[in-house]
């Protein structure tokens, strides 16, 4: 029988499921994003891996998440004003398969969008 994780990791574990349930994203769709197996995540979550520094490092650039909130709890579940990789790459493969008509139009409304944003902002 396999030994499981100790406690700080088991927190640690709890806190990446904790993480996938917020961003709606299926244990398979977290696996994906941070290029391990689903049956690796799903070990994690039950507390039967141990998270490994490469792991946490794949989960705060991909999803914009504080290490330190990651690591030990403290502090706010995301960086402030860090775009996770995973929202970029999504849209700008969303974007290339649009036809130049469109991609026109999502620039003129991403545009328009920012600058309704400066508005409020002020």
């Amino acid at each position: 029988m396999k030994r499981p994780a100790s406690a700080k990791n088991a927190n640690m574990n709890q806190r990446i499921k904790t993480l996938r349930k917020s961003l709606n994203l299926t244990q398979k769709e977290f696996a994906q994003k941070i290029y391990v197996s689903t049956s690796f995540q799903t070990l994690i979550e039950l507390n039967q891996k141990k998270v490994l520094d490469r792991h946490i490092k794949l989960i705060v650039t991909t999803f914009g998440v504080n290490e330190v909130w990651l690591r030990t709890g403290e502090g706010e579940m995301f960086e402030k004003d860090v775009t996770p990789d995973y929202k970029i790459t999504e849209t700008v493969n969303v974007f290339k398969q649009l036809n130049p008509f469109f991609q026109d139009f999502v620039l003129e409304q991403m545009n328009k969008l920012l600058e309704y944003e400066k508005i409020e902002q002020k």
